[in-house]
């Protein structure tokens, strides 16, 4: 038996993927948007299932608040403020060097996500906004390219398969964004760890399904777990005979319609803007501009400028982070009067 099919020897005696569908798994490529808590977890199993390419798509970086339940990080990529999908590839590398891991320190949105996801298979959203599943949900029905959503909030948690043409796409589950202020959070409402794992179990349990060959058996409706109250239920899902997205063929997050310039971060008392400023300018000038502001560190994605009340974080392109606030127009006022208007 080769070292190689001897790492995957439990899963090819499982019946229903076998070597062929191992073969298949290998070959595939698998995109995660988000390496937080479900995405590191989602694709630490995915590249232990050897799949063949993961691309990981993350726009954060490691904080000590997040070690309590995203499982690749430790003390060390905190400290460094390490990008998340740097430091999940990293990791990811030393536990399976015969898949390909790519990181991208990105933030997905109209714009990119056809070089961050065109070329996948799968998409597994790892994410915690709305507007972005919306997007993903838009690209997927358009290019008719499969994706698994899962989310998680405090002990409870939901997965849903969608394959464009087959299922009920995403938005026949929920048909419009819901308003900023109505939608609890991590911040407000907590997670468990615990219910990180399982979710992303069965979510990436849905991947494999998918990568080796047996559609057949994904699950046809919505899994609806609650880990606290020992409740687990599948909710009957079909596609909505008046959904704008899979019945009317309407992508306007996928076009740019409908898109936030500022969008406040789960958990970080920040906003995260788009920064004309400092969109065409090289993270060195940027440094140069602000290094007189207050204390500067810098790497080869980011500048970051910590100042008595409020943290800067900006990155290659100009999408800019302040931290200490969750008012749009202070922070907009914050990045006007450091980077000129």
């Amino acid at each position: 038996m080769s070292a190689l099919s001897s790492r995957y020897s439990r899963q090819e005696r499982f019946g229903p993927i076998g070597e062929d569908g191992q073969k298949r798994i290998s070959q595939s490529r698998a995109v995660v948007i988000g390496c937080g808590a479900l995405g590191s977890m989602i694709a630490e199993r995915l590249v232990r299932a050897g799949v063949g390419f993961v691309r990981l798509v993350d726009r954060d970086w490691v904080e000590l608040s997040n070690l309590q339940r995203q499982t690749l990080f430790d003390e060390e990529d905190a400290t460094e403020a390490r990008p998340k999908a740097l430091a999940a590839q990293q990791k990811l590398a030393r536990i399976n060097s015969a898949v390909e891991i790519e990181a991208r320190v990105e933030d997905l949105d109209y714009r990119s996500i056809v070089d961050l996801a065109g070329d996948c298979d799968l998409i597994l959203d790892g994410t915690d906004n709305f507007e972005t599943r919306f997007l993903v949900n838009d690209f997927c029905v358009r290019e008719k390219k499969p994706w698994i959503h899962a989310g998680c909030l405090g002990a409870s948690g939901q997965i849903l398969s969608i394959v464009p043409g087959k299922s009920a796409c995403f938005r026949c589950l929920v048909p419009d964004l819901p308003p900023r202020d109505g939608i609890e959070t991590c911040d407000s409402a907590g997670v468990l760890g615990s219910a990180i794992g399982i979710i992303a179990s069965w979510q990436v349990g849905e991947a494999l399904k998918l990568l080796s060959g047996n559609e057949q058996s994904l699950c046809p409706g919505l899994i609806v777990l609650d880990t606290w109250n020992n409740d687990c239920r599948i909710v009957d899902l079909r596609r909505s005979e008046n959904c704008p997205c899979c019945v009317r063929g309407e992508y306007p997050f996928l076009d740019g319609e409908i898109r936030t310039t500022a969008s406040i971060l789960c958990g970080k008392n920040a906003v995260q803007l788009e920064s004309p400023q400092a969109a065409g300018e090289s993270l060195d000038t940027i440094a140069r501009k602000v290094a007189e502001q207050g204390e500067l560190k810098q790497n080869a994605y980011f500048v970051k400028l910590t100042l008595p009340e409020h943290q800067l974080t900006i990155f290659r392109g100009g999408r800019t982070i302040v931290e200490g606030t969750t008012c749009e127009n202070e922070a907009r006022n914050i990045v006007a009067r450091l980077l000129g208007s």
